[in-house]
């Protein structure tokens, strides 16, 4: 029987134009279950026209992370050089953040472009990384505040809009250092897009992931609602403020972050284990008719919730 002259390898190509979740998501599946399946390479090959939306950014650092997490080799290959999207990431913090282990191709930026500019952007707010084992920085919900009343100048209820945005990371930031279990960083991260007039806030984590943690403690308590699908109970989560235990108000702050998100006209898309799900407001509440779903997506271990506010 012929053995194999090299290891199983894997490559996530990422082609030229934006790349939305949507198109990350696509991506993944024709890479293969790169964290779950036999391979021993996983090849990340970014085009030299490619541009990754802000939610993708922390999604693929996390993802990286997880690759080299399961004892694999990974490799960044970025065709456009050391210009391009290779800038855009290194000014984003995204090298910050990356495992010492991962190879970079055609090298590693020898010094931080977030560390070197921090706060320069002034619709920027620069990857934060944090952890279950490290409470988050509380002067970061200050720091997204201002930059989203700064893109919402124009609007009457600027200050409220911001705010809003305020607690809702604080919010997402608290559910993962309190829920989930995982020692890899976690990541926040803001960016306002002017010619889209909006703001998209993102925060990506590696831990056990929503329902790793709701589901079990549903199913011990015999509640019915441990038999709906992912998607209906992720609407419930928002909905009802569900929580894996009883005595923790966390869930109920997941249920007023939805509703202040709802406020907004938010879209939140929320990428579980194999699953992900995009929720546009349907009233005053996000509602299982108006969800878009990917299903039998590639492992990506955590949960990893952006939300996207029209500024107009």
């Amino acid at each position: 029987m012929a053995t194999l002259a090299y290891p199983l390898e894997c490559t996530l190509r990422l082609p030229d134009g934006w790349i939305n979740a949507q198109r990350f998501e696509r991506a993944l599946v024709a890479c293969g279950d790169a964290l779950g399946g036999p391979f021993s390479t996983v090849v990340v090959r970014i085009s030299a026209g490619c541009s990754l939306m802000i939610d993708v950014v922390i999604r693929l650092l996390s993802f990286c992370n997880q690759v080299i997490a399961s004892a694999k080799r990974l490799r960044l290959e970025f065709l456009g050089g050391a210009d391009g999207v290779m800038g855009y990431l290194d000014r984003m913090g995204f090298f910050d953040g990356l495992n010492r282990e991962a190879e970079v191709a055609p090298h590693r930026p020898l010094f931080s472009g977030a560390a070197l500019h921090r706060g320069g952007n002034r619709g920027l707010v620069e990857i934060y990384r944090f952890s279950g084992d490290v409470r988050p920085d509380q002067s970061l919900p200050g720091e997204l505040a201002k930059a989203v009343e700064r893109a919402c100048s124009s609007r009457h209820d600027g200050s409220q809009a911001a705010r809003a945005i305020a607690n809702i990371i604080s919010e997402l930031m608290s559910n993962v250092a309190e829920h989930s279990g995982s020692s890899l960083d976690a990541f926040a991260v803001l960016q306002t897009y002017t010619n889209g007039n909006r703001v998209t806030v993102a925060v990506s984590d590696s831990g056990k992931g929503i329902m790793g943690t709701l589901v079990p403690v549903l199913r011990s308590r015999g509640d019915p609602l441990a038999n709906l699908t992912e998607t209906d109970l992720l609407i419930e989560i928002f909905r009802k403020g569900l929580s894996s235990n009883a005595d923790d108000n966390r869930g109920m702050g997941l249920m007023d972050s939805a509703r202040s998100a709802i406020r907004y006209r938010a879209d939140l898309d929320v990428r579980l284990l194999n699953q992900r799900v995009l929720l546009k407001p349907s009233g005053n509440a996000y509602r299982a008719n108006t969800a878009y779903t990917q299903e039998k997506l590639p492992l990506l271990w955590g949960t990893h919730i952006s939300f996207s506010l029209d500024l107009s």
